[in-house]
């Protein structure tokens, strides 16, 4: 039990960490994993903790490369500026997750990746509007600043379901292969 608790954990763990890396590679803005590693970890980590740390900490190492080999600045950056906020929305997806996938099945990936698009959208324009002096701070700023971000939702979106479907897809048919993978059905 132990051995095949360790090898799932080990293969969650790994499918989040490459796909994260996928950043990396040339891609649509906001076309991107991090919404759907979140969901991901809420589906398959057995320890809620789990679901929201390693998605959290993929998201991070995946930011420390872009932001310092990448696109190197003059200094080593930890956090970039505004951070909280996008990583905010990863918490919530992860909380969304962790209601709506309690069961796995297609249309509720399918819905939470759409529902996470909208929740990145919804927190990530809201501090960009909060924290920067390119729009007022009353309502006309506010609904500017979301204006400026519907050309980068499709992004959000195709990135979510993309990743989101490619996850779980992938997942499911290595546990239909490889029996090792599989909880136990009093785990689930």
């Amino acid at each position: 039990m132990k051995q095949t608790f360790t090898l799932r954990f080990g293969i969650i763990v790994a499918l989040i960490f490459i796909v994260a890396l996928s950043r990396l590679l040339p891609h649509p803005q906001n076309f991107t994993p991090l919404m759907a590693i979140s969901l991901f970890g809420a589906a398959h980590f057995s320890y809620k903790w789990q679901a929201f740390m390693i998605p959290l900490a993929a998201t991070w190492f995946s930011d420390i490369i872009i932001n310092n080999v990448v696109y190197p600045n003059s200094g080593f950056i930890w956090f970039y500026q505004g951070f909280y906020w996008q990583y905010g929305s990863y918490v919530f997806t992860t909380i969304l997750g962790l209601i709506i996938l309690q069961k796995i099945t297609v249309s509720r990936v399918i819905g939470g990746s759409l529902i996470a698009a909208c929740l990145f959208f919804a927190i990530s324009n809201f501090g960009v509007w909060i924290g920067s002096p390119l729009y007022p701070q009353n309502l006309n700023g506010l609904f500017a600043c979301y204006a400026a971000g519907i050309p980068f939702f499709g992004g959000t979106v195709l990135g979510n379901l993309f990743y989101g479907c490619a996850l779980f897809g992938i997942f499911q048919l290595l546990q239909s292969q490889f029996q090792v993978i599989k909880l136990p059905v009093e785990s689930r």
